[in-house]
């Protein structure tokens, strides 16, 4: 169990049109402008895009994996350790991040994909 760096970094290579931008101690991973995903790799850690709901959900169930970031408007950003998580389930909530951030004409076309 547990995801290194290299293996989140080649997890966002499946997905269309994601953007890479550096902030001193951490990278961003925007799609057409928008955040939905960043990086602490001294830390290994990420931090990710997520309903209100599933962010309060992912830290009551899981408090040694996840911790609340912060919260704006409807959205819940969630941070995940690495070491912590099982690359299936992170893949999921990278995507999932991706959706609630990425236009949904781009959404459909990803999703429509074999």
């Amino acid at each position: 169990m547990g995801v290194s760096v290299e293996e989140f970094l080649s997890m966002l290579d499946r997905l269309p049109e994601v953007g890479q931008g550096e902030g001193g101690d951490w990278v961003s991973f925007k799609v057409r402008g928008k955040g939905f995903a960043y990086l602490w790799e001294r830390t290994e850690t990420v931090g990710l895009k997520a309903t209100i709901e599933e962010q309060i959900a992912l830290v009551a169930e899981r408090p040694d994996v996840f911790e609340p970031q912060f919260t704006a408007g409807r959205f819940g950003w969630v941070v995940v350790h690495l070491p912590k998580i099982d690359p299936d389930e992170l893949f999921e909530l990278v995507t999932e991040a991706w959706c609630l951030t990425a236009p949904r004409t781009l959404v459909e076309a990803h999703e429509a994909r074999p």
